[in-house]
């Protein structure tokens, strides 16, 4: 009897051994990455004959190297990349053809750029991130620009310090000095109550006299504000860090003061800060007051004052809110006043304290945007004044 049993464990082992053998040989459906055609960036145009042109920065790994996958692991970047371009319909329609152009298979697990094109700006972009959404295979995390002319142009520029126009872009929107914003981020963007989005505004710089190689580099220029989904016009850098306080997306940032009767300047550098939305509708009218806090540090000083002075480091941190106040009226002279676009999230903030009033405004919210009245609280503390000592006459 004991041996019968251990028969039918011993056949019941190797069957078991079998139906393994059948599920794990390996990754069969598995593209190894000589065979692929890897998607930096892509962009989108409209182009001459009114279709929609894709454009894609393409990675092409080396064969290979040492026992590893070049490109593929410890940053290596061993290959080389070039832009290609197809037409179609719709996205979906480039796409394809993009794909037939190519003898690699297209794979998006790396593209972390979508730059729009100015002229299909224009005309509306909803239509072309409802796709980045729904397909499953681009990144909704790419970081997504707009450019001044044609999108392809901008990838087809080659920096100066990095590898290509992909990564030049993205760095430069990891310094929080400018607007970042996601195919995410946009697409609740666009969805949102107020229907309106900002996205940074790139451009090409054009070569130095003393650049030998006469190659553009594209460089982040303010801002391009959406509203219904079109480009409805475009920021300044001075406007654009004047949005970002209200925003409270301010990361880093320097400010720079002078005194009356007094020589030299004295620059500040950003800490850290905070702003808050404080809606409120009474009467009839509605209003808006933007409280923010934020800590410096100088960084600079070459004027003779004594920054040990509490009364001069009071008057300093005075200077400063007049600084960031300013930036913040100019931003909405622009965005409020002449685009009526709401880049703040005001009508989120009113539909989020006043849910019963919102649901009867919200469609004159366009009437409504330009008269919110807004009110600013700043408040500055400079927490360190340097390791220089003070200059005195």
């Amino acid at each position: 009897m004991r041996w019968k049993f251990r028969e039918k464990r011993k056949a019941f082992t190797f069957l078991l051994f079998g139906l393994s053998s059948i599920v794990l040989t390996g990754c069969w459906d598995r593209a190894e990455v000589n065979d692929l055609a890897l998607i930096l960036a892509a962009g989108v145009d409209k182009s001459k004959n009114e279709n929609i042109e894709l454009s894609a920065l393409i990675f092409i790994p080396s064969p290979k190297q040492s026992g590893q996958e070049a490109g593929m692991s410890g940053g290596s970047s061993s290959g080389r990349s070039f832009v290609r371009s197809a037409e179609g319909e719709t996205i979906a329609d480039a796409m394809a053809r993009l794909q037939e152009s190519l003898t690699r298979e297209i794979f998006w697990g790396q593209n972390e750029v979508l730059l729009i094109g100015e002229k299909l700006a224009k005309e509306g972009i909803t239509d072309q991130i409802d796709f980045w959404m729904r397909h499953s295979e681009p990144r909704i995390r790419a970081d997504v620009f707009v450019s001044n002319g044609e999108a392809k142009t901008v990838l087809k520029a080659i920096p100066e310090l990095e590898q290509d126009a992909a990564k030049q872009l993205r760095k430069i929107v990891k310094t929080h000095i400018g607007v970042k914003v996601t195919v995410k981020d946009l697409s609740q963007m666009l969805s949102g109550a107020s229907g309106a989005a900002v996205l940074p505004w790139v451009v090409n710089l054009p070569p130095s006299q003393m650049d030998t190689t006469k190659k553009n580099i594209p460089i982040i220029s303010g801002a391009a504000i959406f509203k219904q989904g079109k480009l409805a016009g475009i920021l300044s850098d001075r406007e654009t860090r004047g949005i970002l306080w209200p925003r409270n997306e301010i990361k880093h940032g320097v400010i720079t003061i002078s005194f009356k009767n007094e020589k030299g300047f004295i620059s500040l550098n950003l800490l850290r800060s905070k702003t808050e939305l404080a809606p409120t509708i009474k009467n009839g009218k509605w209003s808006m007051h933007i409280k923010t806090m934020a800590d410096l540090e100088v960084i600079q000083n070459t004027t003779k004052l004594n920054l040990f002075d509490p009364k001069i480091i009071k008057e300093a941190q005075e200077k400063v809110v007049v600084e960031v106040e300013q930036r913040e009226r100019l931003a909405f002279s622009e965005v409020q006043k002449k685009l009526n676009a709401d880049i703040f999230g005001f009508a989120e903030e009113f539909e989020r304290k006043y849910p019963q009033i919102w649901k009867q405004k919200k469609i004159e919210w366009n009437e409504i945007f330009p008269k919110v009245a807004v009110t600013f609280d700043t408040k500055v503390k400079i927490e360190r004044t340097g390791l220089g000592t003070a200059k005195h006459n």
